[in-house]
């Protein structure tokens, strides 16, 4: 957005001084002077004090605009806009994500790969600005430059995995046409490799093993006559795998107690996601996978 007379939009601000926009938007926002109001950013009475104001434009709706003047405040002075950031600074911009997940993330987007030494940097990810660096302790990782927030490709991708993250991610605002089965599932949702999930807790999991690179098949029967399902079938150890969410109805816990029942039979490997784990997977399906067998 272009300023007008002596104001500037936020935008146009970090374009000035050369700050990635996401970095300028988050240090205003942890200074005081604006706060997210649903999808938008708004105005803190911090932020008027320092000469805030609104625009309005039929193209970008209303936005926040500064006094040119604040181009010299201490604040802007004072951001080191060639600092170098690693995926654990990261996770200040993409709060619903931690270290683990971006690193995976950058990995499946071609970024940098995981090795036996750590993560190390790929040709893709030496042309975007990373540098490979080593720790005290010989494990490799990757540094970027600040301005890797601001790639579009990647802030698409991790502020949708981040919003995925969040618990209210999904959910139908409108109210549900009683007729159209795919409303009728309040809480379906796509995994990040295209599956159309059920639920939310399906949605993490499913996301989990594929930035885990894990090849994973979705509601996938077991090997019996009877029609059975796991939610997701690993074929690297033979695992199935299963998510139950807090409310189970009556039909679904005799299926649940029922599949328990084929898994203890036949001797089938198989874990179980309950929604108390969703901020576990890590251990829960992590430590899960390893003590069977599979390596990843």
């Amino acid at each position: 957005m272009q300023s007008e007379g002596d104001s500037l939009s936020t935008t146009a601000i970090a374009r000035k001084l050369d700050i990635p926009v996401q970095q300028l938007f988050t240090t205003l926002k942890d200074y005081g002077w604006i706060e997210r109001a649903e999808d938008n950013w708004a105005l803190t009475p911090k932020g008027e004090f320092e000469g805030g104001t609104y625009r309005t434009s039929r193209r970008y709706g209303a936005y926040i605009v500064w006094p040119y003047s604040l181009l010299e405040h201490p604040l802007f002075q004072a951001i080191e806009s060639n600092q170098r950031i690693s995926t654990a600074s990261m996770c200040r911009y993409y709060p619903h994500l931690g270290v683990r997940h971006i690193n995976r993330a950058l990995g499946e987007l071609g970024l940098q790969r995981h090795t036996i030494m750590g993560w190390e940097l790929t040709d893709f990810g030496s042309r975007l600005g990373g540098l490979q660096e080593e720790s005290s302790v010989g494990v490799f990782f990757v540094t970027w430059p600040h301005d890797i927030i601001d790639h579009p490709i990647v802030h698409r991708e991790l502020d949708y995995q981040s919003r995925q993250n969040c618990t209210n991610f999904g959910a139908v605002v409108d109210e549900p046409d009683l007729f159209d089965l795919a409303t009728r599932t309040k809480k379906a949702c796509r995994g990040i490799d295209g599956h159309e999930l059920a639920s939310f807790l399906q949605m993490r999991v499913c996301n989990w093993l594929y930035l885990a690179q894990l090849a994973h098949a979705y509601r996938r029967a077991l090997p019996t006559e009877e029609s059975i399902y796991a939610d997701f079938y690993v074929p690297n150890g033979n695992v199935y795998i299963d998510c139950w969410e807090a409310d189970v109805p009556a039909e679904e816990l005799s299926i649940r107690l029922r599949k328990k029942n084929v898994y203890e039979l036949l001797a089938l490997r198989h874990l179980e996601v309950n929604a108390t784990d969703m901020e576990r997977l890590d251990d829960v399906l992590g430590r899960g996978l390893i003590a069977l067998g599979v390596r990843y």
